[in-house]
């Protein structure tokens, strides 16, 4: 069966996460019933990140065994007119080999966490950052996050029902971008790793806000960290603020038109 790779947008609000489940509605869903909509044995799509209910992105990629042969841009095309009205769009789509794997043959996976600091409640923004009353230390998150760095035991920073094997991750990037604006300040944390534990952005996001507005001194989070205790992290932010901005592998599945 020829194998597409897929990039997946889509706005988390109106979901249940990423993964098909039981009742709730899921972009997994939406997406395979799209695909069976052309072809009804479909199989099941996987995806290279399991986003949580409300979470977004611009930026995961998915793979798709089709029966027959497509074009790409017309497989891309056919599949958003299914997934109307639905806050989900195919950006790209490339045929790969049958042996690559949207999720195992991922490099690192890429997202930005969303804070804006006004008095107002958002409105057009609502849903799609967090807004905290500010305003914000970015250079005191940065010092903060600086401490994330590198390999180690994130016990603190994951859910208690997380499913991976194990709590050691290696963090390869925490940046801290401060954008003036009108109406206050936006704070927008990008990470990048190979992979993260549930709730692991989040919970980064949670305490690097609470540095931010004065709360906890930055070497607090080193402490933390060497705590391996859930009880020891700071509160977990909402899901509004996060995306999944991309997902590398080593070779870019989208660099050029496939068909």
């Amino acid at each position: 069966m020829p194998r597409y790779a897929m990039r997946v947008e889509y706005d988390g609000g109106p979901f249940a996460g990423w993964q098909r489940q039981d009742g709730p509605d899921t972009v997994q869903a939406r997406l395979e019933a799209a695909l069976r909509a052309l072809e009804p044995d479909v199989p099941s799509v996987a995806a290279a990140g399991r986003t949580d209910a409300g979470v977004h992105a611009t930026g995961q990629v998915a793979q798709a065994d089709m029966g027959k042969a497509w074009r790409a841009d017309r497989l891309m095309g056919a599949a958003n007119w299914h997934l109307k009205p639905a806050p989900v769009a195919v950006t790209a789509c490339a045929r790969v080999p049958d042996d690559w794997h949207a999720r195992f043959s991922a490099t690192e996976r890429r997202y930005t966490y969303r804070i804006i600091a006004r008095r107002a409640p958002l409105t057009t923004e609502r849903g799609l950052a967090w807004r905290v009353p500010g305003p914000l230390d970015p250079r005191a998150m940065a010092e903060a996050a600086g401490h994330l760095i590198g390999l180690h035991d994130f016990t603190t920073f994951r859910a208690v029902h997380c499913q991976s094997a194990s709590p050691v991750k290696t963090m390869d990037e925490i940046a801290v971008e401060a954008v003036d604006r009108p109406d206050g300040q936006e704070i927008r944390l990008h990470l990048r790793a190979r992979s993260f534990l549930h709730n692991q952005v989040r919970s980064i996001a949670g305490t690097l806000e609470r540095v931010g507005a004065g709360a906890w001194p930055p070497g607090r989070v080193a402490e933390a960290l060497a705590a391996r205790d859930r009880a020891a992290c700071g509160p977990v932010a909402p899901p509004d603020g996060l995306t999944l901005t991309g997902v590398g592998y080593p070779s870019d599945p989208f660099s050029s038109t496939t068909t």
